[in-house]
């Protein structure tokens, strides 16, 4: 992988995206069905922040620190909004900074995911798993490991 090429090369494109105005049991049932730990919050194609998977399963864990009735949590979900939990002051990049720079960012703060806009708008977003995918699909020659 090619540390000074841009994001743009390894970002994912079609993000799952929520509005700060949903219900938290959309953000339950998207993170069940797809395989993400990431969802970007956006209000007419602005980002507005992000909700990461862990920071839902704290907060659902402390429903049901309350109640052990599933359907009483569920429907609390149905009550509370996604503005209510998610991250509103974010680190972003854009299409055009270099993979180095994501690196960089998560390395030193340890996140995993960075939306990717162009002019405040949602336009991708790059995690480790993109970095981790991107190096797995790299050709490895024989000249690279002499002994």
């Amino acid at each position: 992988m090619n540390i000074l090429a841009p994001v743009s090369s390894i970002m994912t494109k079609k993000v799952i995206a929520i509005g700060p105005e949903d219900e938290l049991a959309m953000v339950k049932d998207i993170f069940a069905q797809h395989n993400i730990h990431h969802l970007p919050v956006v209000r007419h194609d602005t980002l507005v922040g992000m909700v990461s998977k862990t920071d839902f399963d704290v907060y659902y864990k402390t429903l049901n620190r309350h109640f052990d009735d599933n359907f009483v949590n569920d429907t609390l979900l149905k009550v509370h909004r996604v503005k209510e939990i998610m991250t509103s002051k974010l680190a972003k990049v854009e299409p055009d900074d270099r993979i180095n720079v994501v690196l960089e960012v998560f390395k030193v703060n340890r996140f995993h995911a960075l939306p990717v806009v162009q002019d405040d708008e949602l336009v991708g977003i790059v995690t480790t798993y993109d970095i981790i995918n991107a190096l797995s699909n790299e050709t490895i020659h024989d000249s690279d490991y002499k002994v």
